[in-house]
C-alpha cells in the first residue's frame, strides 16, 4: 500500500507526523513526503491543513493532529477495504 505525507521542509508538525508514521509502518506500506511549497496544485488544497497523510487509491485522507492510535486505525481501515 502507497500513502503520501503532504507537508513542508521547514514544519515542526510536519517532522512529528513522520516520526508518528514511522511507528506504525512496520513494512505495511511505503510513504512518499510530499513538499506541498513545490506542487501548486496541492498547495492550494493542504497550505493551512499540512500535515495530511492521504492514500491515493481511496483519495481518504488523515488530518492533523493524529497520533499512532489514529494513524494504526487508518491503516487498517485502508486494508480492509
Amino acid at each position: 500500500m502507497k500513502l503520501m505525507l503532504f507537508g513542508t521542509l521547514a514544519c515542526h508538525l510536519c517532522e512529528e507526523a513522520e516520526n508518528i508514521i514511522a511507528a506504525c509502518q512496520q513494512g505495511v506500506f511505503e510513504i512518499e513526503l510530499i513538499d506541498i511549497a513545490v506542487h501548486e496544485q496541492w498547495q492550494e488544497k493542504y497550505a493551512v491543513k499540512i500535515p495530511v497523510l492521504y492514500h491515493p487509491e481511496t483519495e481518504t485522507e488523515l488530518g492533523w493532529p493524529f497520533g499512532q492510535e489514529q494513524v494504526q486505525a487508518f491503516i487498517n481501515e485502508l486494508s480492509h477495504d
